[in-house]
């Protein structure tokens, strides 16, 4: 696709906007469904590119799935009646089905070949291939299977206490996974807790989990039975919108339904540390998943200091809470983040190369940046790096740049928000 034009857009962003289903717990429905046996109702499902990788994928597994509109119906029969796939498995951009899936591939007993596009290769696999490996799977791949693509013959795994090095969610998922399809008990020790959707939707289909401390240990060959979910509002989403209405004058924008889980609030806790106006209403649990409304006004905002355990809560806001920096009066700091550095493209390089061209004072380290505001945003040609959470954050700066912004290319926001650009324009109409 070419150059889309992003002109400046004062206008508040006022009345209701409902964000799209939450792209980890979208992933997480559809492989557990299909693991399990019954017939598993899934409403409000992200049908982003990434979650129908994961669709695909099972599909290729032999299971029947679905999908209308925003609800799938996934008619699992249990893991004994998945079959060899007959061609690879593609991943496309989607680094949640790939390490979740390396971790379920591992623990079933067949032979399959699964690779990436060109930005997922590049991404490191060890990080699963290593604790699986450890229970018992065979991997073939570079540089002793660090990366896409990869050889999996799975099966016979053993479960094993494993120690995070990293603190993610998608590593300790893959283990978990693999670990209900193991031999014996598997624990997972964290360094900081991570969100826990795959430990929550575990239990809601029936496996018996126990979590103590940081500490999460799953019995092997568990049979899941099939349930319904609802998925909540992605609050990754909604973020882009908490921080456009936090900068545009006049705003008071409010966000229905989002997924409110304690390991993905980090975002509001930096919202009101920069003295965001946030009031969340109409609060209920739904299968484990606590969802609320969320509504933002502007705000003067005030310098952060983003670090430790508060990280994992809110790695994915990182691009979008370094562009509210820009407005706010002081020096914003964000360390321990070095994992952005090899999600869909390093995101630290990538958010300082943009706020850079757009007027921005800010500068890299190696696990974060420092953001010295407050600073007027111009305009200009940027990249997006074939990065959805980029491609947004690059929208949402428009809003308050004195010129137009040219993004070379949309497509990436199809990922995890196909109807962004009308959702915004929505906002800004009410």
């Amino acid at each position: 696709m070419g150059k889309k034009e992003l002109k400046p857009c004062q206008q508040p962003l006022t009345g209701v906007i409902e964000v799209p289903g939450d792209k980890s717990i979208s992933h997480r429905a559809v492989i557990l469904g299909s693991l399990a046996t019954g017939t598993t109702k899934v409403r409000n499902f992200l049908d982003g590119e990434d979650c129908m990788r994961t669709v695909t994928i099972f599909q290729s597994l032999g299971v029947k799935i679905e999908k209308d509109e925003k609800t799938l119906l996934i008619h699992g029969k249990g893991v004994k009646a998945l079959t060899e796939p007959k061609a690879p498995l593609y991943f496309g951009n989607s680094g949640t089905t790939a390490r979740l899936m390396i971790g379920v591939l591992a623990g079933l007993p067949l032979f399959t070949t699964v690779y990436g596009d060109p930005s997922l290769t590049k991404r490191p696999m060890d990080r699963v291939v290593t604790p699986t490996r450890q229970m018992g799977a065979n991997f073939d791949g570079r540089e002793n299977s660090s990366y896409l693509p990869l050889a999996i013959r799975g099966g016979g795994l053993t479960g094993i206490s494993y120690q995070l090095p990293v603190k993610s969610a998608q590593v300790k998922s893959a283990v978990l996974l693999a670990g209900i399809l193991a031999d014996g008990m598997t624990e997972v020790v964290e360094q900081a807790e991570t969100r826990n959707h795959t430990e929550n939707m575990l239990q809601a289909f029936g496996a018996n989990v126990n979590k103590d401390e940081n500490s999460i240990i799953v019995k092997g060959k568990q049979e899941l039975l099939a349930t319904d979910i609802y998925v909540p509002g992605d609050i990754s989403s909604a973020a882009f919108f908490f921080a456009a209405a936090a900068i545009v004058p006049g705003s008071n924008l409010t966000l229905k339904n989002v997924g409110l889980n304690e390991t993905r609030t980090g975002i509001i806790d930096v919202l009101q540390i920069m003295g965001v106006p946030i009031t969340i209403a109409n609060q209920q649990i739904i299968g484990g998943e606590k969802i609320g409304d969320i509504t933002i006004s502007k705000a003067n905002l005030t310098s952060a200091t983003i670090e430790g355990d508060l990280v994992p809560k809110l790695i994915d806001e990182i691009p979008i809470i370094a562009l509210l920096a820009t407005q706010a009066e002081g020096t914003t700091i964000i360390r321990d983040a070095a994992e952005l550095r090899v999600k869909e493209t390093d995101r630290i390089a990538a958010v300082v190369d943009v706020l850079t061209t757009l007027g921005a004072n800010i500068e890299a380290t190696d696990d974060g940046m420092i953001i010295h505001g407050k600073t007027p945003l111009t305009g200009g040609y940027v990249r997006a790096y074939d990065d959805h959470r980029i491609a947004m954050m690059i929208a949402i700066a428009s809003r308050i740049t004195s010129e137009s912004v040219f993004l070379d290319d949309e497509a990436s926001i199809a990922i995890s928000y196909p109807n962004f650009f009308a959702d915004l324009e929505k906002a800004q109409q009410e």
